[in-house]
């Protein structure tokens, strides 16, 4: 058996980001102790790299729980699904590759690169220093901030997340399928940044239809995208 200290210096997937699995059904620990530590066997850490697996395909954790207890014929297919998914992504980096090669080559630096102004990301620090800059979720956040390369990777993925709920816009915001894409997004900032209590989320809710924030996510998941946001993690947080 293992600690839950241990799994995570074997895996390097974070105590917090285990402790939120427990908490959510998708990894449990094989028994508890007396005092109420977690502990893990091998069946556990077979799931865990199952889990770390699909995390890597960019499933989230919800489409993560119903694979794990599909059926193989529905878990392939699923899996088919997402390889084609990155496949796409695969040829859009190749398109971008390809684009700054042929710059180079034609020695014209006419390239729009807005996709590199680090507006946003000082943006969103600022705005949440000065909401939350006194709590421990603020200071959790500092002590675990990100270098500039993951924070770019943090970002982008967070996007990803984004452009996933922009599939859903003209939905009800209180369907399954629109909740389960917030509850990603709730799980991928506990993992990422800091423990994101319902009363959090609902601050950024708000925040994610004003200003910078909305045309950042309009642009990953498509118009609408900002304010199917703010609904659904607004009916997730119990204030509608």
């Amino acid at each position: 058996m293992w600690t839950v200290n241990e799994v995570s210096k074997m895996s390097g997937v974070s105590v917090r980001a285990l402790h939120y699995y427990d908490e959510i059904g998708l990894l449990t620990p094989a028994q508890r102790t007396e005092a109420g530590y977690r502990l893990y066997n091998e069946g556990k850490m077979a799931e865990l790299k199952e889990i770390m697996l699909f995390r890597e395909l960019d499933f989230g954790l919800s489409e993560i729980a119903k694979l794990i207890k599909a059926r193989n014929r529905d878990k392939s297919l699923m899996l088919r699904r997402q390889a084609e998914l990155l496949r796409l992504k695969r040829e859009r980096i190749d398109k971008l590759i390809a684009l700054v090669e042929t710059t180079v080559e034609k020695g014209e630096w006419d390239m729009d690169f807005s996709a590199f102004d680090e507006t946003s990301l000082k943006e969103y620090a600022r705005c949440a220093k000065e909401r939350w800059g006194d709590t421990e979720a603020y200071r959790e956040f500092e002590d675990k901030e990100l270098d500039t390369d993951a924070q770019y990777k943090a970002g982008d993925e967070l996007m990803q997340l984004f452009a996933r709920l922009g599939a859903y816009r003209g939905c009800d915001p209180a369907s399954p399928e629109v909740q389960a894409r917030v509850r990603d997004i709730q799980a991928f900032i506990t993992e990422r940044y800091y423990t994101c209590t319902n009363e959090m989320f609902l601050s950024l809710g708000q925040m994610y239809t004003e200003g910078e924030f909305k045309g950042n996510i309009d642009a990953a998941g498509g118009e609408g995208t900002a304010e199917l946001a703010g609904k659904a993690i607004a009916i997730l947080c119990g204030k509608e």
